[in-house]
């Protein structure tokens, strides 16, 4: 049996990223770049009208006022993606649109607003902006050439935003987990079916499904296998052919019909360790198959299951997507906390917000078969060993789920 701390050790010396594949832009939100992206022009690429108004010389509109306008003949009109046909020459200006190219002769552009208009074949301006006021000059944002987006960066909207308005199609980025499920258990039926004698539902397959989803993963194969050896065998087979991850859940601990470890042994998964000093969820097994990809075997309790994949299985997607890991938070215990004398303990639980700092209090049902502790948990909270409860006020350290929502306390705003 191993510390909670050797177990993250082991899955990150294990886990490598996958192989770098292009990816249309379409296809690129939530991916790892594997490549930098320069600029291929100046950004913008021209010098530009920040607002509508009129394109002019700040020479012949310096002192205007309401008073004492400036007028200036209007000479020609250049629309966004038109080019300018003039020049602006003394006492003459150019109307403008936002986006249109800067005609010839003119450093400023003044806002319609603060002139008499469009629509006649003279202006009158009324205030003097700074020279230069309200123009986009070429390469002000980046230059051609530049680095904008880093290797290693995650792309997400803003991302896709640079990508696209430099015109970049697609650009290389880490792959995506082929996932695939197992759940092993002769007692197990889907919902919808009838149960029969001891028999109960497979929520771990639906559950470990929609966790790989909350991370942005759609597992590859979903599989179900009687306590068979060899039936257990053909499933982990199939299983290993199509993947760049195994979870199991279930069969992984002592007992007479529990064949998993021995059978991935067969089928060459190498195991890293097996067993881990913790609460709940002791009988976790982590290897890695010949060709190094990662094989986690979770406990079949619904709750161990949840804690193993949040705590284990995402960092190493994380891993193989070359992502940052997901970060944990301090927070100040509402209640107290049971700790455990020899291992280290995860509860799910509430986390909210109140006077700017985190607290959290664990579910009121803190045992492994008591999957309803899991409904509306906010995240798990975690201890080390300790002799006694925690009190009330002590730290301790929290794992957000992604779709929890940390509430303010009521009354805060």
């Amino acid at each position: 049996m191993i510390t909670v701390q050797d177990a993250h050790r082991l899955i990150r010396e294990s886990v490598g990223v996958l192989p770098l594949e292009y990816q249309p832009l379409v296809r690129l939100q939530g991916r790892v770049l594997g490549e930098d992206v320069a600029a291929p022009f100046h950004l913008p690429r021209f010098t530009n009208a920040a607002m509508d108004g009129f394109a002019l010389r700040h020479a012949d509109i310096e002192g205007a006022s309401r008073d004492t306008p400036a007028r200036l003949q209007v000479v020609s009109e250049v629309a966004a993606g038109a080019m300018p046909v003039r020049p602006v020459v003394p006492g003459t200006c150019v109307q403008i649109m936002t986006g249109a190219p800067l005609p010839d002769g003119a450093d400023t552009v003044v806002a319609f607003e603060q002139t008499s208009g469009f629509g006649s074949r003279e202006v009158s301006v009324f205030s003097a902006p700074k020279q230069g006021a309200n123009i986009r000059f070429a390469g002000e944002e980046a230059a051609g050439g530049a680095v904008l987006l880093r290797k290693g960066t995650t792309v997400t909207p803003s991302e896709i935003a640079v990508l696209a308005t430099l015109g970049i199609e697609g650009a290389l980025a880490c792959g995506v987990p082929r996932v695939a499920l197992v759940t092993v258990g002769d007692e197990l039926r889907t919902p919808g079916e009838a149960l029969d004698g001891p028999a109960i539902y497979n929520s771990n397959r639906f559950m470990l499904q929609a966790l790989c989803r909350a991370w942005g993963i759609e597992p590859v194969l979903q599989l179900h296998a009687r306590d068979d050896r060899e039936a257990l065998r053909d499933v982990l087979a199939e299983a290993l052919a199509g993947c760049d991850m195994l979870v199991t859940a279930g069969g992984i601990s002592t007992g007479e019909y529990d064949y998993v470890q021995e059978l991935l042994r067969e089928a060459g998964v190498t195991s890293r360790f097996w067993t881990v000093a913790q609460k709940p969820g002791k009988p976790l097994y982590f290897g890695v198959s010949g060709d190094h990809r990662p094989v986690f075997a979770l406990p079949g309790n619904p709750v161990s299951a949840m804690t193993c994949f949040h705590e284990y299985v995402v960092p190493a997607l994380f891993l193989q997507q070359g992502r940052v890991l997901p970060g944990k938070m301090d927070a100040l215990l509402a209640e107290p906390f049971p700790a455990d004398k020899k291992r280290h303990r995860f509860l799910p639980g509430a986390i909210w917000q109140e006077n700017g700092r985190l607290y959290c209090r664990v579910s009121r049902k803190v045992e492994s078969h008591m999957i309803t502790a899991l409904a509306g948990a906010d995240g798990i909270i975690e201890s080390g060993p300790a002799p006694d409860a925690l009190a009330a006020g002590s730290t301790v350290v929290c794992s957000i789920f992604p779709w929890a929502e940390i509430m303010q306390a009521a009354g805060e705003e």
